[in-house]
């Protein structure tokens, strides 16, 4: 398998890391992530198509003989920043290995047994591509539904060149409530004839975060972050609404259904008993990631073959950060896996870490993730031996 390595290192997938990073695109619409996408992909002789409710990339790659399918997945958008959008999460490196497998398999179809379909996904940072992408036929697309599904993800703040993976629930649930607290407006100066909504959603704030702890078993964590607080417009006026934003999150559909409903619970009393009302809106987002142990062990084996036992670390702590991977795992059994690329010099300890502005990802590790991605799938379909020609099949002396 050292020879993917090689021919990964000889693809330049950096250049083409660096033409996305270049033009950074938010969202589902993708337009020229899309177009550098497809132009990267030309050649090696995929089938490929693209989305109508997104600019996605879907392409197949087919072995020599009919088999099953693998799924190898990779998102393609940037993050907002007030500068202007900017890849600080990686997409643009997973997109640039996953190009790279693509033309790895595809110089190699006559060693493995059915179709590796690939996955070029926008709308992960919050727009939910996954499900739309799935909706769109995703897992049909070959006539054969997946029978495993691999993803890596880059992060800056991890040793470069380290792989790791969870087995298990990986990645959390989530979810976001919105609490707008309606009182009375007034003076400053009279406070009591007035309903002020601020000490009320003083209050919630420190109520909600409390909760976690209080109400909640440890051994099925849950997070609850107040991350937005708008309220008032000057210091003499009582304003007559106050609103906050928070983000849910858990590793169980359970625990995260219960906090929903304890916080909105929470929200309706505190604003009772300040005497204002309460308007909640709690939105769901992505399920658990869920890594099937199996696929996760494959992993494993295929980073120890490829680069070595040092370069695998097997984490027992799920990470409360969610991903709509989630989506296509809880359909087929699959893996995601960390790949570190904290530069060079750099202390992974201290770098600033994904969606941070100002995080920085090494494309030495490029080539690796290319080679491993197509290994997997090269293990999971690999070509069964040709069957020893019985007396049918050989020749008949003339």
């Amino acid at each position: 398998m050292n020879e993917l390595v090689e021919e990964a290192r000889s693809l330049g997938l950096d250049r083409l890391r660096r033409t996305l990073g270049a033009h950074p695109e938010t969202g589902l619409h993708l337009p020229r992530t899309q177009q550098a996408v497809l132009s990267a992909l030309d050649g090696p002789g995929l089938t490929l198509h693209t989305g109508t409710a997104l600019t996605s990339v879907v392409g197949v790659v087919s072995g020599a003989r009919p088999g099953p399918t693998v799924l190898l997945r990779a998102d393609l958008d940037a993050l907002p920043f007030p500068g202007g959008p900017r890849h600080a999460c990686g997409h643009d490196q997973h997109a640039a290995m996953l190009v790279g497998a693509a033309h790895l398999l595809a110089a190699r179809r006559d060693r493995f047994a059915g179709d590796v379909l690939l996955m070029f996904q926008p709308g992960e940072e919050g727009h939910d591509g996954a499900r739309l992408m799935l909706a769109e036929g995703l897992l049909e697309t070959t006539g054969s539904r997946p029978v495993a599904a691999y993803a890596l993800h880059s992060s800056a703040s991890a040793p470069v060149g380290q792989f790791s993976n969870t087995a298990g629930p990986a990645l959390a649930a989530n979810g976001t409530l919105a609490a707008t607290l309606h009182g009375t407006g007034g003076h400053g100066a009279w406070p009591h004839r007035a309903h002020d909504p601020i000490p009320a959603l003083a209050a919630l704030v420190t109520a909600l975060g409390a909760l976690p702890a209080r109400r909640f078993d440890p051994f099925d964590p849950v997070v609850l972050t107040v991350g937005s607080v708008h309220a008032g417009t000057g210091p003499t006026i009582v304003p007559d609404r106050a609103r906050l934003e928070a983000t849910l999150r858990a590793l169980s559909d359970t625990a995260l259904a219960l906090l929903a409903t304890i916080a909105t619970d929470t929200a309706h009393g505190i604003a009772a008993a300040h005497g204002v009302t309460a308007e909640i809106t709690y939105t769901p987002g992505y399920p658990v990631t869920v890594n099937d142990p199996a696929e996760a062990d494959r992993v494993r084996a295929a980073v120890t073959d490829l680069f070595g036992p040092e370069r695998f670390v097997r984490t027992t702590r799920p990470a409360l950060v969610s991903d709509d991977i989630g989506r296509i795992l809880a359909e087929v059994p699959g893996v995601m896996t960390g790949i570190g690329a904290c530069p060079a010099g750099c202390d992974p300890a201290s770098a600033p870490g994904n969606h941070a502005p100002d995080a920085e990802f090494d494309d030495a590790i490029l080539p690796d993730g290319a080679a491993l991605l197509a290994a997997l799938a090269l293990r999971r379909l690999a070509a069964p031996e040709a069957p020893p020609a019985g007396p049918a099949d050989r020749a008949t002396p003339p």
